[in-house]
């Protein structure tokens, strides 16, 4: 049996493409994959997410976008994680068969946000009743406390959870609590655990304390010119990471004042790329023309690095 190659660098959170009267677009991924690719320099994903509106979708569609992208990404993508998170536990657990079915090279499962758990326990116990159901898949827990409400340390958390869901392989982070990463970090001494940070506009101060990699939105659109902030910070050369991750930052902090979420996302991916990711699932809304303007106009005035 080849032995897995770890899961670090960049992952693309991907967005699910829409016809415009709201039904999944599945003949557009094989065009996305390339994309992603190609253009991005992007072989990592991260399906069903939030970005890609996975808890807005049916489970028949969710199981179709998965089926499409471990179709389409085969022998091109390196990683397809599938986020398999519900608020009904037997819907996780379905999704968790399905995943192993396809040959998922991983699954994600997000808190329970209606009924939350309260403590430690009460999370390990859930998250273990969908593990089981992949006994072969490596799991990864999505922790996303701005969302979910659950606001259980992660640090925590990973006290004894292997002996509890052998197939625990890590965390995707997206809180901006860098202590509470740094502390999951320090007391992965094997390195036997994957920490990839999800808050792209504060990824180097991750990448500082010793996060694997990255899961989000914008390396879609803008992996290229993260994958070299991270070929920088390797080297290191700290100060062109920080260039890198500023002018993000500056772009990111622009439209976030306009109102920035998964439909603005899905706007700024399909001028980008050119690949029409169509509209968002009510009860979100279209981006306007004006944020498509003012977004097109804000990066196109940026000027990177490495000159583009």
């Amino acid at each position: 049996m080849t032995p897995r190659k770890k899961l670090e660098g960049l992952v693309a959170a991907t967005i699910t493409p829409m016809t415009p009267d709201g039904q999944i677009n599945l003949p557009v991924i094989r065009q996305y994959v390339d994309y992603l690719v190609n253009e991005q320099n992007v072989k990592n994903v991260f399906v069903n997410g939030t970005t890609g509106e996975g808890l807005s979708l049916s489970i028949q569609e969710r199981k179709q976008l998965a089926e499409e992208w471990m179709c389409q990404g085969k022998d091109k993508l390196d990683h397809v994680i599938i986020h398999v998170g519900a608020l009904s536990l037997p819907e996780c657990q379905e999704l968790a068969r399905h995943a192993a079915a396809i040959g998922a090279g991983g699954i994600a499962v997000i808190a329970p946000f209606f009924f939350k758990p309260t403590n430690k326990d009460e999370l390990v116990a859930f998250l273990q009743k969908v593990a089981s159901e992949a006994p072969e898949v490596p799991f990864y827990y999505y922790h996303i406390p701005p969302l979910t409400g659950v606001k259980i340390r992660v640090e925590e958390l990973l006290d004894g959870i292997k002996a509890q869901i052998p197939t625990f392989q890590g965390v995707k982070f997206s809180d901006t609590d860098l202590l509470d990463l740094a502390q999951c970090i320090n007391k992965n001494e094997t390195g036997q655990f994957e920490f990839l940070y999800g808050v792209d506009e504060q990824l180097l101060g991750a990448l500082a304390v010793g996060a694997n990699g990255a899961v989000g939105s914008t390396y879609n659109y803008l992996g290229r010119q993260t994958n070299l902030m991270l070929q920088a910070f390797a080297k290191p050369d700290l100060a062109l990471a920080q260039k890198y991750q500023f002018l993000t930052g500056e772009f990111l902090n622009f439209v976030i004042k306009l109102g920035f979420g998964v439909a603005q996302t899905k706007a700024v991916m399909t001028f980008v790329s050119g690949i029409p990711m169509g509209p968002p699932r009510l009860p979100l809304v279209d981006a306007s023309n004006e944020f498509i303007v003012k977004a097109k106009a804000k990066l196109d005035s940026i000027v990177w690095p490495d000159g583009d």
